[in-house]
């Protein structure tokens, strides 16, 4: 019987670590698209460069704001 709540336990542990690496991957890629489509779009229209560079901050903040969370959540799974 304690074998499998010890087993469970690890399993949750294992699960949130996961999750932890999945949401600083979704992150990267997030924000890495944001830096990328904005690049462009100051490429095609100069004279916009800060409307899109505030509207970028904003969109990664946003962005970091949700993994920074998604994070918080994992390491108190991790440590529960």
């Amino acid at each position: 019987m304690l074998s499998l709540l010890l087993a469970e336990v690890a399993l949750a542990k294992f699960g949130a670590a996961i999750g932890a690496g999945i949401t600083a991957i979704g992150a990267g890629i997030g924000i890495g698209r944001i830096g990328g489509q904005a690049m462009d779009a100051m490429a095609r229209q100069p004279e916009k460069i800060g409307d899109l560079r505030s509207s970028m901050i904003i969109a990664a903040a946003l962005i970091e704001g949700a993994a920074f969370l998604a994070l918080i959540i994992a390491i108190l799974a991790i440590v529960m």
